[in-house]
């Protein structure tokens, strides 16, 4: 069978028309009869047996019974609406009832007294009767209940189910569909990987996904499919890192002079530890080695990832070239500066700014000062990577907060120079490994994984919302010890107009609560330069208590600022709830993140919580995020990581099948890696046909 089938459009297959077709096509995004196909079940339910409905009780899943309607009955329910109750027997002289509290007209003259039908659908107790509500009803001649095996169930949305598109109909357009293709899918994985792996055929896998007869079968169907999406992921990837390499050379650092010497042996404010220097001896081996240097530096809040980038920066310096480094916002931006500018002190070397506001005279200068190489290191936010920026010998370039970064943009900073600069890219949002190999497979990773000495962890408490009046005196015992406070409320798009008021509301009260303190308030909706004024009178200390909502999540440096209280932290992600303890802790004192919630909280929520107080160690809060919530909700993914969407394979729960797509994309691209060779003409092939598709697949790289 060729590929033209399944690129057929759906309204064509018997059944959909142009009507079905817009509203599969704009709520579920289906298109074609490969899109259709592609559809996955979200779960499956065994119709392959009968019950009696003796044997039924009120707290049993999906169950079906074979029988007939005794007679019907109406109760009014208000002026408009009305309930309509089948009494139902399966010749026992047991009686169940089956209610319709929408569609009940259309019960009544559809289904008849007295013809034997299968009713299908999940049992409670109602009046001390057996009742199902809404049943899915066929004639009992029309289903054979051994081929049925396990029921496919699809998500359908609200707009969907209103005009009847629910998840039988979707199914039936599959039972369609599949009946429709007679021959034998095309294979997309040669016999080499699916033998050595045990992989079922990619025909019988489509067919299974949909229809298999036990969960053995459904298991094995979801493995293929899984590895299958996973499998091209990674060969994409990896093909685009083996491309780069081979493409571009890296500039040489042959040697560490007299700037990093000299920084390390006179101004370096304290000893680095051990994952420092290891990190420092990784890049150290990159950027010496002829091949450009593309590497990913993890690290939690405050675990010295700028001191490494720095001290990265000036080997750069001592080889002749510049340096620069790039921020996701001003206020940011000139933090880095001024920590650079701290740790430099003393030393001859000319570092700039470049933001949105450095105006005029002043960035004609630096601009001159860049063409000519006497500036040697810029700090900026994206306005470095603006064609009017130009550099003499750009080296190297640091990144900060990889997730507002994408990849287009990475790719512009290449044509900054001849052949591409280092890239270096910090993130303080600690990756899980098997995100990051998907997410970030052209990087290279290095973790710093220890914290700086004297630092100490913060501590982490849970209170409930009604101990309020105690939470007030300890706030006030710190800030009357010289310390500052952050209070963060929630801000969700879906209720941003009640999250702005609960701010402004609350902002009142915290003002009546200490009348003695001075307070600042930030929001997203505020005019930036509003927004930086706020927060420059906190970074200066001239207010005490800064409410705010997550804007203030990256990056922002207060050492002197020891306690953060998030309310309503049930509202919250773990990443987030990470990110924000994260501006704490940067002095020398003890600091304590308080989260508040309500006492009435979900399992998961409890787990989240609890998660924080035991722990301050990032990629554990990782893992777990990723486990409760599955990587399309991560910090910053959405943005700019995962530009292909993963019908079947979940990133956190599949962590074995991305190692073993890796490790295979990985042999294939080591025996390949000009992407020629006629054994892995079908891999090629069907990786230009994925890279065709609506997927943006060149962003994944």
């Amino acid at each position: 069978m060729n590929y033209e089938l399944l690129e057929q459009d759906i309204q064509f297959l018997p059944g959909v028309g142009p009507n079905r077709k817009k509203m599969l096509s704009q709520e579920l995004g289906i298109e074609t009869f490969g899109d259709l196909l592609q559809y996955y079940p979200y779960k499956h339910v065994d119709r392959s047996r009968l019950y009696s409905i003796r044997e039924l009780t009120g707290d049993m899943p999906f169950v079906q019974v074979k029988g007939h309607i005794l007679s019907f009955e109406t109760f009014k329910m208000s002026a408009r609406k009305e309930r309509v109750v089948a009494h139902f027997t399966d010749g026992s002289g047991k009686v169940m009832d089956l209610t319709w509290f929408n569609g009940g007209k259309y019960a009544k003259q559809s289904y008849k007294i007295g013809t034997e039908y299968i009713i299908f659908g999940r049992p409670n107790v109602f009046n001390g009767r057996i009742n199902v509500t809404h049943p899915d009803i066929d004639a009992a001649d029309k289903l054979e209940l051994s081929t049925m095996g396990m029921q496919p169930y699809y998500n359908t949305t609200e707009k969907m189910k209103k005009s009847g598109l629910n998840s039988r109909c979707v199914e039936r357009f599959i039972k369609t569909l599949l009946d429709v293709i007679k021959e034998p899918l095309p294979e997309t994985l040669p016999d080499f990987i699916t033998n050595r792996l045990h992989l079922m055929s990619r025909d019988e896998a489509l067919r299974k996904i949909h229809y298999p007869q036990n969960s053995s079968e459904l298991e094995k169907a979801r493995v293929r499919l899984k590895f299958e999406e996973l499998f091209y992921v990674q060969l994409n990837i990896l093909r685009y890192a083996s491309d780069h390499r081979r493409k571009y050379r890296g500039y040489i650092f042959s040697k560490v002079g007299d700037c990093f010497n000299s920084f390390y042996h006179d101004h370096l404010p304290f000893q680095l530890t051990e994952a420092q220097k290891r990190v420092i001896r990784e890049i150290r081996k990159d950027t010496g080695s002829g091949r450009q240097m593309n590497r990913l530096l993890q690290g939690d809040v405050g675990s010295g990832k700028t001191l490494v980038a720095l001290m990265s920066m000036l080997i750069a310096l001592d080889n002749g070239y510049q340096a620069c480094i790039m921020a996701p916002t001003e206020i940011l931006a000139e933090q880095h500066l001024q920590t650079i500018q701290d740790f430099l002190h003393g030393m001859d070397i000319r570092v700039e700014l470049l933001t949105g506001i450095v105006k005029g005279k002043k960035r004609q200068e630096v601009l001159e000062g860049l063409q000519d190489g006497r500036v040697q290191i810029l700090v900026g936010t994206h306005a470095v990577i603006e064609d009017t920026v130009q550099f003499a010998n750009l080296g190297m370039v640091v990144v900060d907060e990889q997730h507002r970064f994408g990849v287009a943009q990475r790719a512009k900073l290449w044509s900054k120079n001849t052949n591409p600069p280092h890239v270096l890219v910090m993130t303080a949002t600690p990756i899980p490994r098997t995100l990051a190999m998907t997410l970030y497979g052209d990087l290279d990773v290095s973790v710093i994984d220890e914290l700086p000495p004297g630092r100490k962890p913060v501590v982490t408490t849970h209170v409930l919302d009604r101990s309020m009046p105690s939470l007030y005196d300890g706030l006030r015992k710190q800030i009357n010890q010289g310390r500052q406070v952050y209070i963060v409320f929630p801000l969700i798009e879906e209720s941003e107009k009640i999250d702005l008021k609960n701010l402004e509301d609350g902002f009142e009260v915290l003002r009546q609560v200490f009348p003695e303190f001075r307070l600042s308030k930030v929001h997203g909706k505020m005019k930036p330069k509003d927004k930086e004024e706020e927060m420059q009178r906190f970074v200066k200390g001239e207010t005490q208590m800064l409410v705010a909502t997550t804007v203030i999540e990256v990056g922002v440096n207060v050492p002197n600022a020891s306690v953060m209280v998030i309310l309503e932290a049930q509202r919250f992600g773990l990443s987030q709830l990470h990110q924000l303890r994260g501006r704490v802790g940067r002095g020398a004192d003890q600091s304590y993140c308080i989260l508040v919630t309500n006492p009435q909280l979900s399992e998961d929520t409890r787990k989240r919580i609890d998660i924080m107080c035991e722990t301050n160690d990032g990629f554990r809060i990782a893992e777990a995020d990723l486990k409760l919530r599955g990587p399309g909700d991560l910090e910053g993914t959405q943005q700019s990581g995962m530009a292909f969407d993963l019908k079947i394979a979940d990133i956190a729960r599949d962590g074995q099948l991305v190692q073993m797509a890796r490790n295979e994309a990985q042999m294939i691209i080591e025996d390949d890696p000009a992407c020629v060779s006629n054994k892995y003409l079908m891999l090629w092939n069907r990786l230009r046909q994925l890279r065709k598709t609506n997927v943006n697949w060149a962003a994944i790289s």
